[in-house]
């Protein structure tokens, strides 16, 4: 089903909202930014937690675009 509504995302059949492209954007260029909020390398692991936190956020947006995707499907 994934498959599914990425494809609907492509073909422009599911409009995304722009909190979740704002976010989805935010969690790919703050991992890769060379500056962090708690560093890895003085912190080790615990380091990745600003990281996972702005994943996890993002995940729950897309979820919930996914949802409103299958209540579109059923509504129609």
């Amino acid at each position: 089903m994934w498959w599914s509504f990425l494809k609907a995302i492509k073909d422009r059949k599911h409009r995304v909202a722009p909190t979740t492209w704002v976010v989805g954007i935010a969690s790919v260029v703050y991992t890769f930014w060379p500056l962090d909020l708690i560093p890895e390398l003085v912190l080790g692991p615990l380091g990745f937690a600003d990281d996972l936190g702005l994943w996890g956020i993002f995940l729950l947006l897309f979820a919930r675009e996914k949802g409103r995707w299958q209540a579109g499907l059923g509504s129609s």
